[in-house]
């Protein structure tokens, strides 16, 4: 790894990806991950719920067994339409729900890879954003935020605009809360946030990563992506499941 890479000289920092968060999420410091379609969208609504999130990097029969050891709902694939999934919409309408294994190769996985980096990993979306900097800003301590992204066909990453953008709302947050410190990468993240801030919601449906959910039948998923700050609740992985906090 090159030294430069790891944004050494900054306290607020911003990656793309498993790599990039492996990079700048230092140990004793905070790790945002971002992946508002939908991994970090749906954890925030199962904060919001009361759910206990285990974070889990395989959609298979280790993903099964994983949530039978843990008593814990296992999502399912968004395409099975029924019962729970990685779609906020089917948390949002679930009940009796107290544990809940969500794996995703994104987010997720992001997650479950820094359990045990020794960074307290915090998982952010549009909808707590500025909760999210307000949790960091309280506790005064370095922080990398990290973009999901998507993969392509080939597995390697897709950087995905709406990750730069829910990144940023929350870097833009910090900023407002007078943070600084800040490497060139976050405040582009920040400053690509600022620009469609005001029109969140058109944009996250023209995204590449919206519209292929409103073509698959899920455009209330994104309207559920866009719900900007409707949460005060900041899921902090604890051990290896996402537990709720509050801003302060």
């Amino acid at each position: 790894m090159i030294a430069a890479h790891r944004q050494p000289d900054y306290r607020v920092r911003f990656e793309w990806g498993p790599t990039g968060a492996a990079a700048v999420a230092l140990p004793d410091e905070v790790a945002v991950v971002v992946d508002v379609l939908s991994f970090t969208t749906t954890l925030s609504v199962a904060m919001d719920a009361g759910i206990t999130v285990y974070p889990f990097r395989w959609k298979d029969a280790r993903a099964e067994a994983y949530a039978a050891e843990r008593d814990a709902v296992l999502a399912r694939d968004r395409s099975a339409r029924t019962g729970i999934s990685l779609s906020p919409v089917t948390v949002r309408a679930s009940s009796g729900v107290e544990r809940l294994v969500l794996p995703s190769p994104n987010g997720s996985a992001i997650s479950f890879a820094l359990a045990d980096s020794g960074a307290t990993v915090v998982g952010a979306s549009l909808r707590n954003a500025t909760a999210v900097a307000r949790w960091v800003a309280a506790r005064r301590t370095p922080i990398a935020v990290i973009a999901a992204g998507e993969r392509w066909a080939d597995g390697t990453l897709r950087p995905a605009v709406e990750d730069l953008w829910g990144a940023g709302a929350v870097l833009a947050a910090l900023a407002d809360l007078r943070a600084t410190g800040f490497s060139p990468e976050a405040r582009m993240a920040a400053a690509a946030y600022r620009d469609v801030a005001e029109r969140i919601d058109a944009e996250l449906r023209a995204s590449a990563s919206g519209r292929e959910l409103v073509d698959i039948g899920f455009a209330s998923d994104v309207l559920v992506a866009g719900e900007v700050d409707d949460s005060d609740l900041v899921a902090v992985l604890r051990g290896e499941a996402f537990v709720r906090s509050t801003a302060d």
